[in-house]
């Protein structure tokens, strides 16, 4: 079964957001909702090059209810695990997500899956 590997669950408000989301850094994200037996529902990945905090305050008062996170050493870190993020949950098809995860401008990075 995938996995995000992130922390969480949490109510993706800008409250909770600033009490879990405590360093600024490079990371990742998966947005969606839990079922009544406990299971994350994931419905879009996505990634900050250089401040998860900030990023996932562009997604409150949308139609995501909940935010898992993680921190990334370093941007590319961060591209790799959207990119495995976003083949495992189903790309495209399966997730809200409209396209393949872009690499970030001035690189030459490839999705460590499907070489995109």
């Amino acid at each position: 079964m995938a996995s995000l590997d992130m922390n969480g669950p949490y109510p993706l408000t800008d409250n909770e957001i600033d009490r879990r989301v405590t360093r600024t850094s490079p990371g990742n994200y998966g947005l969606g909702y839990t079922k009544d037996d406990g299971t994350f529902i994931v419905e879009y990945v996505g990634r900050s090059d250089d401040d998860v905090n900030s990023r996932l305050h562009d997604w409150t008062g949308k139609k995501y209810k909940q935010f898992k996170y993680s921190y990334a050493n370093s941007p590319k870190e961060a591209f790799e695990k959207e990119c495995r993020n976003y083949h495992d949950f189903g790309s495209s098809e399966k997730l809200d997500n409209d396209i393949h995860p872009d690499r970030p401008n001035g690189t030459n990075w490839k999705c460590p899956v499907c070489g995109y």
